[in-house]
């Protein structure tokens, strides 16, 4: 892990801190309006392009966990993300509505990399990427209009083209820009080249697109800033009851040691980034959603590098037959 990465949640917090600035003491907060939907798109672009559908094969490896992993990230996770929202934002439907986006969506990246920290299966992990991917673009529209209530007050219509435009649009641009720059130089130019360019880009992108919110919605943020410390308590319970449910779970089926990592990292991330997308795109006029998922990664990308060095020694210290080896662990 480099140390950008390590230093993620600190580059996301410095740049809403100095997108807030920017909006309260110039006149340029309108121009952020211009930047958040094409900074998010093409960060998007970088993220899907990374993909790669050859480690589908892995997911025959290990199908107890991919089951397992499918049953806990959509059904499990949206009645409790329903739950948490009803129970402690009951009075808060902005907040309410951007916990489900945030909890709803299984992350799509930046686990891979905790995953490899804490000894996970890489193989597997990446395997079940694309294929939360593609159950996101269709469950999300389900999800917000079942679940989000009288608070998620949009058509129907709205809804499906803001995921249409935020997760969409970059699938088949990223897929698109992979076909070209391998037809044209070869799958080894294509990581070399585009994939190292796709990684750099993702965070800077990301924090280009926060700045800009932050700047744009600086007044609304400023004076919501107490209710904004509401989404804390449901936030930490969602991190911490994911983990344990998902251990106790992979445990109960005496996964192996790996797969149990690998079931704890993909079911407690989550994907910020493309929930931040749809939020701006599906509700401007609501911008408490879209900041709402700001706090997000704040709060996860902490808890998930303490967890990735919990579990990885808990796991080197597991007595042997806890650890039972498997074909997957090849």
């Amino acid at each position: 892990m480099t140390w950008a990465e390590r230093l993620q949640s600190v580059f996301v917090a410095g740049a809403a801190l100095a997108g807030l600035g920017v909006g309260l003491m110039t006149p340029l907060e309108a121009s952020g309006e211009h930047l958040v939907i094409p900074a998010l798109l093409v960060m998007l672009i970088a993220v899907f392009v990374q993909l790669d559908a050859s480690h589908l094969k892995d997911v025959g490896k290990a199908k107890g966990l991919v089951a397992i992993s499918l049953a806990l990230n959509y059904a499990f996770t949206p009645l409790l993300a329903w739950a948490l929202g009803l129970g402690l934002l009951g009075e808060q439907p902005d907040l309410r509505i951007g916990l489900l986006l945030l909890l709803v969506t299984p992350c799509t990246d930046w686990y891979l990399v905790f995953t490899a920290m804490a000894r996970g299966h890489a193989g597997i992990a990446t395997a079940l990427l694309p294929i939360n991917l593609v159950l996101q673009l269709l469950l999300l529209p389900v999800y917000v209009m079942l679940l989000g209530g009288e608070a998620a007050m949009v058509e129907t219509a709205t809804l499906l083209e803001a995921v249409g435009l935020m997760l969409l649009v970059p699938l088949v641009a990223a897929f698109a820009l992979r076909w070209i720059s391998t037809r044209a130089k070869g799958a080894q130019w294509r990581d070399e080249h585009v994939g190292r360019w796709a990684n750099r880009i993702v965070m800077p992108l990301l924090c280009l697109a926060v700045f800009a919110m932050f700047a744009w919605q600086a007044p609304v943020v400023a004076e919501s800033g107490t209710e904004m410390l509401l989404l804390l308590p449901p936030l930490l319970a969602f991190f911490i009851i994911l983990p344990l449910v998902s251990t106790g779970i992979a445990r109960l089926l005496r996964l192996s040691g790996p797969q149990r990592v690998t079931l704890t990292m993909v079911t407690t991330a989550r994907n910020s980034p493309i929930a931040l997308g749809i939020a701006v795109a599906a509700f401007p006029d609501r911008p408490l959603i879209a900041v709402a998922l700001v706090l997000g990664p704040l709060i996860e990308l902490p808890i998930l590098a303490v967890l990735s060095q919990v579990i990885r020694h808990r796991e080197k210290d597991a007595p042997a037959d806890d650890v039972p080896a498997t074909n997957s662990e090849q």
